[in-house]
Order: C-alpha cells, then structure tokens, then sequence
C-alpha cells in the first residue's frame, strides 16, 4: 500500500473497502511502539514515523505528536547543515558527495529536502534521490523529500519534526536542501546549524548575488561546477565574494567561508567537510550553538502560534467573513491594515467569551 495515501472519507467508497482501510488504521503501533523501533535503527518504522508527521488526518495527528514528543530525549546530537542554491547549481549531487564523504568517516546521514512541489501538476521540481546515486547505496543514510504543495511553514514544521525522529535514529549528519527561491530558506535556516550557499561560477550575477537576503543567513559559499572551462570563472567568483563580503556590517567576513568545488569530480569536497567540521566545533565550544538552537525553538514556537491564529479565523465563518470585509477596506484605502487588524482582534475577543 502506498503509505502516502490518503483515507477515503466515510461514505465515499464502498463499505468493504471502507472497513478495511478502517482496520488497517487500528493496526498502527503506540507510540512507544514506533520511538523504540527508531531508537533501535528500524528505518521502516522512521519511514512510518514521518509518513504520519506528514499527513493530514485528524486521527493520526495525536499519535504523530506523541511521537515526536516521546522521541525529544533522544534528540539534538546531530550536526544539521542547511543547503541552498537556484534550481541547476547542482545541489543534489553535491550532497550526494558530500554525504559519501560523511559516510566514509563513519558517520550516519539524513538528507531531507523541502520539495516545493508545482502547484498546477502538484510534480516535484527536485529530483534529489534520482541524482544521489552513491547515498542511495549506502545502509548508512537515510533520503526523505517532504512535499510542500502551496504551504511552506507546514512542511518547514514537519521537516523539523522529521530531525527529531531522525536524530533519534542515530543520524548525527542531517543534510537540509531547499530549492533555494522565496520562503523555503528561511525555514531551512530557522532549523539547521550551519547554512551553505550554493553558487554557479560565471552566471554573471556574482556581484548582484551578494545584495540577497540569503547572503545574510550564509554561513559558507560554495561556487559549485568548478570544472573545465569554468574553473578559471568559478576561482575568479570567490575573489569577488570574498573582497565583497568584507562591506557587509551584519556579520565577520572572516566567519564566512568561500570556497569553489566541482561536485562532479568530487574535487573540493573533502575540504568542504573538514571546514564544516571545524566551524561546528567552534560553535559548540564558543556556545554558539546551544544559543542559537533555543532561538531556533522561540522562532518555531511562535510560527506555531501564528498558524494556528491563521486556521482559527480562516475556519471561523463569522470572523472569516469580517475577516474579508476588512480587506476590502484596506485595499480600497478606507483604513490601515494595523487598525483593521485591531478590529478583528477585538471581535475574536469578544466572540471568544
């Protein structure tokens, strides 16, 4: 059975086929059931684990939740590094050599991308595990998509919780990609250690590139593709980031790596791992980490609330409605969108006497 399949709702197939999908439900595992099997290295049961984190059943949300909670103690020994970069830099295989390279060092690695699936034909625009020929080799690791659809702070939840169960597993190398456009770096940031930047050598946006917001989250560049003809370009790329790094105020220049590997060849690599390596662990004497995982869980934290504000008013018809009419208003430059905001917090207030 396909294990991201949807229950039928009640009534909608034929009762036979109703009351086998009903007694398959009650044949889940406890939660107990499941953190143990993970704890002890089941990846069927991590699969499973996942699967329920992300569905979206009323009756398989408390158990996935128990989960998660009953699997925190084992959690946060991991060494979690974000990966970005625009759809062709070549993210996909440089974690396929990149996680090799971790797994040849003995160590276990998760790769879990946040995969904004097309909101026409709900296809995938990655192909990671398709391009990870050496990871999908390896008893070692473990490669989890998560699909998006049209919401991203649902699948950046459900990614962050999927850390959780794998870090449970024993992963202590989680490799986080993202596709690199609009929101999905943020999440991706907002959970990981330590963020890389991915970048094509001569895509004649080298100095434009510097002026993004993702510069401001990147803890490494890596000019990607740094093979053939486009060594000479990929080498010429670093200088420029390097000597255009040294103008922002926001952070150390000295603290932001730049460096140009060609995934192809596997050239750069190793010492791509070894500057991870020593940036993590001058992060874990200096504090740093710990400090940044607490505001990492505050920013979830309140994500969360703001979601569940958002589902509460949009389900209320009521408060949906003067929702809209207030919108209107704004737009029609009738009021400020802080004053309508007030309005309708004080209506929810009140309704909610």
């Amino acid at each position: 059975m396909n294990k991201n399949k949807k229950f039928p709702a009640s009534g909608s197939v034929h009762p036979g086929i109703e009351t086998y999908y009903k007694k398959f439900r009650k044949k889940l595992p406890d939660a107990d059931t499941f953190v143990r099997e993970i704890t002890g290295g089941n990846r069927q049961y991590l699969s499973r684990a996942i699967t329920l984190i992300e569905s979206a059943s009323p009756e398989t949300k408390a158990l996935a939740s128990e989960i998660v909670r009953k699997a925190l103690p084992y959690s946060g020994k991991s060494f979690r590094i974000g990966i970005t970069g625009v759809p062709g830099v070549g993210k996909s295989t440089f974690i396929d050599r990149l996680g090799t390279a971790y797994v040849r060092q003995g160590h276990r690695v998760a790769v879990l991308a946040i995969d904004p699936s097309s909101a026409l034909n709900k296809g995938s625009i990655l192909g990671d595990k398709t391009r990870m020929e050496n990871l999908l080799k390896m008893p070692r690791t473990f490669i989890r998509p998560s699909p998006s659809g049209n919401y991203l702070g649902g699948v950046g939840r459900k990614t962050r919780e999927t850390i959780i169960l794998c870090e449970a597993a024993g992963y202590d190398r989680i490799l986080v990609e993202t596709v690199g456009v609009g929101q999905s770096e943020i999440y991706v940031h907002s959970m990981t250690d330590l963020f890389v930047l991915l970048k094509l050598p001569g895509a004649g946006d080298e100095l434009q590139g510097i002026k993004r917001g993702v510069m401001e989250m990147a803890d490494m560049i890596i000019i990607n593709k740094a093979d053939g003809e486009m060594k000479t370009e990929a080498e010429r790329a670093v200088r420029i980031f390097r000597n255009a790094l040294h103008y922002f105020t926001f952070r150390n220049a000295d603290e932001i790596q730049v460096m140009a590997v060609s995934s192809l060849q596997s050239d750069g690599i190793t010492e791509v791992l070894r500057a991870l390596e020593k940036q993590y662990e001058r992060m874990i004497t200096s504090g740093r980490l710990q400090s940044q995982r607490k505001a990492q869980l505050q920013f979830w934290f309140d994500e969360s609330l703001n979601d569940l504000f958002k589902t509460f008013f949009e389900n209320d018809t009521y408060l949906n409605n003067r929702r809209r009419e207030l919108l209107d208003q704004v737009k029609n430059n009738e009021i400020t969108p802080f004053e309508a905001a007030e309005k309708l917090w004080r209506l929810f207030l009140k309704k909610s006497k």
